[in-house]
């Protein structure tokens, strides 16, 4: 709609699709592209130089424009709930690391493209992004986009309104760029029946499996080679290193239950933040508007604006005329309505006019940026506050939340220094600061014990000789965001190597599977070569009495065969008339596999619709990716690009 006004402001980090952000779900897709469905990390690495002795205030600088630290950090803090939940509560620092680096790696390849498409020419209208904006399910009450709403959920998803206008013009303009990339690829039907072709293929197979069991023989393994396998395996066979843990645990809904609100705190509370608790007076309109297309069309414009102001005033029906000349297609079809809606909606001209009406009013037409607007007052919804008593309860819930927040903050630090004193006790400590005692009897180096998990930190930090050589106190490491834990070692046992005697049969077991495969395997290939001297499939697998599978065709997706077996089936040159291949696969667990390909085949492509579809769907976008990813690495590669690998830090 031509009224809305929208910030048209720039900046450099990411659109994240506010659908699914409110929705809470995972956000490793980073950023959304429309129907092209452009995933970036796919793109080649491009140069970097860094830049950490340069702008304190920037990530990184594209072609001299820069990302904006502050900006990179806030989508970070934004999208840490949603990475913590997707991996149980917690990630290592590796995957952070590589998170932040991929999130960084975007935000560089994002304003790249933006970058190129205003060289290329293209532009993003104040109205584009406005329809762009009101499109947003997210934003809709009862089938209708709701400002209100719109704020409300931007608010509750901790993104500004001018970020989210922001990212998403700029998204507009690469979607420009790309689907005019996209919109040049096509299929010719000579290359849709090409890949119908292969997409359809099946091939006549037949197989057997042998089993190394059936190939080992009766002779028994050599001892001398179980205790050279013991020796060269031996870290199959060793015994991990762990500990026996004490803990105590301090969460922030521990703290959280603690905290008291006084009335007190809540009324202050509310009287500092009253204004955020009344809502703006709306006014619902209606509007006609009539387009300028340059100075010369003025005074035409402003004619039509008077004429049909005049019919109306003298009975004419205002939706009718709105439907008939109206250019704000979106509410021309709704008889001119724009719905209830506040003053900072519209753009000046328009709200200072609608709010200095009465209702039933008509006024004169009204210039704006978009045209001539005759603007009709249907409906007034004075302004209206929340009570201190409406909203007692979610001021208690935040504040106890804030108190919290502060208050598990300043344990953490009082922990640090308290542990950082010779001769602390764990039990003492946790009676302190209130945290609940637990142990771990088995927290193994590298992969850790439940319930406490596999952290980095926390396995630095207990397997470090403080904590198992001089048996201090450890901690406090930080698990997740809302939990921290102290420990202390009760037991340490170092890694070791189990005895021969305990897996002695296990390493016989192991060698004579081993040997049978290697006998299955050579006799596999010498059957190979009897099925290509002409011998039947059937006597050739009587001799290892097997039992053979009978011919059938099969497809590259048939589920029913392990994944080698098909995969080699569709690997090798397609079987002429005729003449059959044939070979010897060993597929995983030792089996292997005799096969014989006799024959290949493709249903007759007589399904014009099965033509269309995959022209225009699956395969016509796997092409379109992949140019589109050529095209757009090229753009990177040649991209100036400095990043500050401190930006997180």
């Amino acid at each position: 709609m031509g009224t809305i006004a929208v910030p048209a402001i720039f900046g450099p980090i990411m659109l994240q699709n506010i659908g699914d952000k409110l929705k809470n779900q995972r956000w490793l897709t980073y950023v959304i592209l429309g129907p092209l469905i452009i995933v970036f990390s796919v793109w080649g690495v491009y140069s970097a130089v860094d830049m950490n002795s340069g702008t304190a205030g920037a990530a990184a600088k594209v072609n001299g424009e820069e990302i904006s630290a502050t900006e990179i950090n806030e989508l970070w803090q934004q999208q840490q709930p949603q990475l913590l939940q997707a991996f149980g509560g917690s990630i290592t620092d590796t995957q952070r690391t590589e998170f932040q680096q991929r999130l960084l790696d975007n935000a560089v390849r994002s304003l790249a493209t933006t970058q190129h498409a205003r060289e290329m020419g293209f532009r993003v209208s104040d109205a584009q992004v406005t329809r762009a904006f009101q499109a947003e399910q997210a934003f809709h009450v009862d089938g209708q986009f709701n400002l209100q709403a719109a704020r409300a959920r931007l608010v509750s998803a901790g993104i500004t309104e001018a970020s989210y206008v922001r990212d998403l013009r700029r998204s507009l303009l690469s979607n420009q760029l790309l689907g005019v990339i996209g919109a040049t690829d096509f299929l010719t039907p000579a290359e849709t029946r090409r890949v119908l072709t292969l997409l359809d293929e099946e091939r006549e197979l037949r197989y057997a499996l042998l089993q190394p069991e059936s190939f080992a023989g009766g002779e028994p393994v050599d001892p001398a080679a179980i205790e050279a396998y013991h020796k060269d395996n031996a870290e199959q066979y060793t015994l991990p290193e762990f500990v026996r843990l004490s803990y105590a645990e301090l969460s922030l809904a521990d703290v959280a239950a603690t905290v008291q609100v006084s009335e007190e705190q809540l009324r202050e509370r509310y009287e500092q933040n009253k204004t955020s608790y009344v809502q703006a007076e709306a006014r619902r309109a209606s509007h006609i508007l009539i387009s300028v297309d340059g100075d010369a069309d003025d005074a035409k414009a402003a004619a039509q604006a008077k004429d049909l102001r005049a019919r109306i005033a003298g009975g004419g029906d205002f939706a009718a005329l709105a439907r008939e000349f109206s250019k704000d297609s979106a509410s021309a079809a709704k008889g001119g309505d724009l719905d209830w809606a506040g003053r900072d909606v519209y753009v000046k001209e328009f709200a200072d006019t609608l709010f200095a009406m009465k209702q039933g009013d008509l006024s004169e037409p009204v210039k704006t940026q978009f045209g001539y607007h005759i603007i009709r007052l249907d409906g007034i919804r004075g302004g209206s506050g929340r009570s201190f008593d409406d909203v007692r309860a979610e001021l208690g819930v935040a504040m106890r939340n804030e108190l919290a927040v502060a208050q598990f903050g300043s344990r953490q630090d009082q922990l640090q220094e308290r542990l950082e004193r010779v001769g602390t006790n764990l039990a003492q400590l946790a009676q302190e600061f209130g945290m609940r005692v637990s142990e771990v009897p088995r927290f193994e180096r590298g992969a850790g014990g439940l319930p406490l998990g596999s952290d980095a930190e926390l396995n630095r930090a207990v397997f470090a000789d403080a904590a198992v050589g001089q048996r201090r106190v450890g901690g406090p490491v930080q698990l997740g965001e809302d939990r921290i834990t102290i420990f202390q070692v009760t037991d340490h046992k170092p890694a070791a190597l189990r005895p021969l005697a305990e897996v002695r049969e296990d390493i016989a077991a192991n060698l004579r599977r081993e040997r049978g495969a290697t006998a299955a395997l050579a006799a596999a290939e010498a059957a190979v070569a009897r099925l290509a001297a002409g011998e039947s499939f059937d006597r050739v697998s009587a001799t290892f009495k097997v039992k053979a599978e009978s011919a059938k065709f099969i497809s590259r997706g048939s589920p029913d065969l392990p994944v080698e077996l098909r995969d080699a089936v569709f690997a090798a040159a397609r079987p002429t008339a005729g003449k059959s291949s044939q070979q010897a696969l060993k597929i995983e667990g030792g089996a292997v596999a005799l096969l014989q390909v006799s024959a290949s085949r493709v249903q007759a492509m007589t399904d014009n619709l099965q033509l269309q579809q995959l022209r225009s769907q699956r395969e016509l976008q796997r092409y379109t990716q992949r140019d589109i990813e050529s095209y757009m690495g090229e753009v990177l590669k040649s991209a100036k690009v400095r990043t500050n690998t401190q930006v997180f830090q």
